[in-house]
């Protein structure tokens, strides 16, 4: 009786256009970095990342004072509450990379971790094309499927590239400049956390649409 209660309320829609508005400071922040891992404007592109990142936490308390405020949400509570959190803690990670670049004051990187800055724009994109189609789970439920598959497959590609970097890392510092190793191990471990958390997401859509369908 009360789900069909639910359907016949009007609706707050509202959700979706702040989870448009977070998913765009999210992709904003992975181009960010992903243009600083190639070297160009580092310190212009840091900055970029914390003025988004700021943002997004503006953003996510919109999004639980819309929560406590609206009688009727367009999914569970709950699910909305964990799904803006994991879109946060995504570009959280990128501004504590952002951190351990300023304070190790790093001028290059490695190939390898340009390559996984280009994993993470594309996992930020995955997840910024999910999120509108939550509007309309059932009909969109195939096409959100296999958007969290992708990201699962670029979270793994992410794997081999962190630990490709950790070898080459060990081949060129270990046994002769601890504290490059070090440094760069750091870097690549964060920046592999940034695409774990990309798949946290993803598996907050997936559940969201196993509840709804």
């Amino acid at each position: 009786m009360l789900s069909w209660f639910r359907k016949l309320m009007p609706r707050e829609d509202r959700f979706f256009d702040l989870f448009a508005q977070h998913s765009k400071t999210v992709v904003g922040a992975a181009e960010a970095l992903n243009e600083l891992l190639g070297g160009t404007d580092i310190e212009g592109h840091c900055a970029r990342i914390i003025q988004l990142e700021n943002e997004a936490d503006d953003i996510t308390r919109d999004v639980l004072l819309a929560v406590r405020r609206s009688f009727v949400t367009p999914f569970d509570r709950g699910d909305i509450k964990d799904l803006i959190q994991s879109m946060d803690d995504a570009i959280d990670m990128m501004q504590k990379t952002v951190k351990t670049i300023r304070l190790f004051e790093q001028k290059s990187f490695d190939p390898v971790m340009q390559e996984m800055g280009k994993t993470i724009v594309q996992a930020a994109h995955l997840i910024a094309e999910a999120l509108p189609l939550l509007d309309r789970i059932s009909t969109n439920a195939p096409r959100l499927a296999a958007l969290a598959e992708e990201v699962t497959r670029v979270e793994g590609r992410s794997d081999e590239l962190h630990e490709q970097g950790l070898k080459d890392l060990f081949r060129r510092h270990g046994a002769s400049n601890a504290m490059a190793y070090l440094i760069g191990s750091e870097i690549y471990g964060e920046l592999e956390k940034v695409v774990d958390r990309f798949e946290d997401v993803a598996n907050e859509i997936s559940g969201i649409v196993i509840e709804n369908v």
